[in-house]
């Protein structure tokens, strides 16, 4: 026994001793810094937005929609890529429990009964025999142990590496929350333009058929000529061509929020098909400065942990470099009667310590600790651009929702102005102060500024809900559902965002 202790306190001495290899994580490289200094601001921030940080991380409710509302919210409980998400990171969790397992030991429990007969060594030796020995029963009851002792921190960098790893899983997740509520959100909006440019060619085909009536009641009394009712006739035409391409694309609209809702084609259609007036942007929108980006978007977090990761696999493929000792060590009892197995003449024991190195191995570590390196840096590289691209995403879609605010001011102005006009000339037609030729020209301009205002109120939403996706938010956590505007990298299960 006095061996089997001094071999575990030269191992306790050898863990204490030990140490972690590899580089240590120091953090995300800097990144735009000019841009991204405390207080600074947006590039091309325009009219109807404020500095301050947002406060609203489900920012469908400022449009004051309830079924929008609802259907974002349905889509990110039932929609299969956010459960396919969910699962991930469950999946990278079991990963970091079972790397943190490799730092404790390892036993199992053995019962075993053995039948054997061994030969009759004398007719083996041609010398005669006795017809052989057996069959003989042996029973064996065990508790073997074995401990990989981590001296030189491999498997610590690799639980650092899994762990920043599920943080990065938790952040894609966030992230699947912030693409799929801009996208049911667009789509939305996409439906309900469409229904309303679908709501106003039916009216403008249903008065052209009433001009036309008109018409040929004229050139019936003689006021109006055939080449009159044909040209309206071509109108009515025209108009009623526009139906059938936008009822297509009401159905398709229909069909993606369903499938965005984890739902069949069709599902949404008697709930959705009520037309109803698009939503109103908030007057201002706060958005915050671009260094909130930093913590804001998911896929800025998720980058810099998985930078954190491949920095701790270069620590991984080190420890190769260096002997590893595990202990093995086994306690037992055999005998050949079971009930004579636990007694103390039957009891067994045995100890081995082991150190392994590896010390010709023509290269293969040095690759292995190369190759993480280069892991590494693909992984700075592309939180590099991470960053980057959301604070060029930010930026356009800022400048963009600006410019679409003022659009729609003057689209308003012109429908206003197009629609007047219109109703003037029908008045002077009907009083035979103007032609045909008038009348359709003023119905033509107040239909396309009609259509112009419905897309540039679709556009100006479209812009909005972009603006909120480059900013990063509607992601939920996972321990409580709920949402919020800010977070920090790190463990995501307190994370708002």
């Amino acid at each position: 026994m006095t061996f089997h202790f001094r071999t575990l306190a030269v191992a306790a001495a050898f863990l204490v001793a030990g140490c972690t290899v590899g580089p240590d994580y120091r953090g995300a490289p800097e990144v735009a810094s000019n841009a991204l200094r405390t207080g600074g601001t947006f590039a091309h921030a325009g009219e109807g937005v404020e500095p301050h940080a947002p406060g609203v991380a489900r920012w469908w409710t400022a449009l004051n929609d309830p079924q929008l509302t609802a259907l974002i919210d349905d889509a990110i409980a039932h929609s299969p890529d956010i459960r396919a998400a969910q699962a991930k990171v469950r999946q990278s969790r079991a990963s970091l429990r079972s790397h943190q397992a490799d730092l404790l030991p390892k036993a199992t429990v053995d019962l075993a009964t053995l039948r054997t007969r061994s030969p009759d060594l004398g007719a083996l030796t041609g010398n005669g025999g006795g017809g052989g020995r057996g069959p003989i029963d042996l029973y064996i009851a065990g508790f073997d142990a074995s401990w990989e002792i981590d001296l030189f921190g491999g498997t610590r960098r690799a639980v650092e590496a899994a762990g920043a790893d599920a943080d990065a899983a938790s952040e894609d997740l966030a992230d699947a929350h912030v693409q799929l509520a801009a996208e049911v959100a667009q789509t939305y909006v996409a439906l309900r333009d469409q229904q309303a440019r679908l709501a106003l060619v039916r009216d403008s085909a249903k008065l052209e058929g009433e001009m036309l009536d008109l018409t040929r009641q004229r050139r019936a009394g003689g006021v109006a000529s055939e080449l009159d009712v044909e040209r309206i006739f071509t109108q009515v035409e025209q108009t009623q061509s526009r139906v059938l391409p936008l009822e297509a694309d009401v159905i398709e609209s229909l069909d993606q929020l369903a499938l965005l809702t984890g739902r069949a084609p069709g599902a949404l259609d008697d709930e959705l098909k009520t037309p109803r007036a698009l939503p109103s942007v908030p007057e201002k929108v706060a958005i915050g400065d671009p260094s909130a980006l930093l913590q804001a978007r998911p896929d800025i977090r998720a980058a810099e942990r998985r930078l954190a990761s491949q920095n701790a696999q270069i620590g991984v493929q080190t420890a190769n470099w260096f002997p590893k000792l595990s202990i093995m060590g086994e306690l037992g009892y055999s005998a050949l009667d079971p009930g004579h197995l636990v007694r103390k003449d039957n009891f067994s024991w045995m100890t081995l310590p082991r150190l392994q190195w590896n010390v010709l191995d023509f290269g293969r570590v040095q690759a292995g600790v190369d190759g993480a390196k280069a892991g590494r840096d693909q992984a700075q590289a592309k939180y590099e651009s991470a960053v980057l691209t959301a604070l060029r995403d930010a930026d356009v879609a800022l400048a963009r929702y600006g410019h679409q605010r003022e659009n729609v001011y003057r689209l308003r102005s012109v429908e206003g102005s197009a629609s007047r006009a219109a109703t003037l000339t029908r008045q002077r037609y009907r009083a035979g102060t103007a032609s045909t030729l008038d009348w359709l020209d003023a119905e033509r301009t107040r239909f396309s500024a009609e259509q112009d205002r419905i897309a540039g109120d679709a556009q100006l939403l479209k812009s909005f809900v972009t603006l909120q996706k480059a900013l990063g938010l509607g992601w939920q956590t996972e321990s409580t559902g709920s949402t919020g505007s800010t977070g920090s990298t790190g463990s995501t299960e307190s994370k708002t965002g």
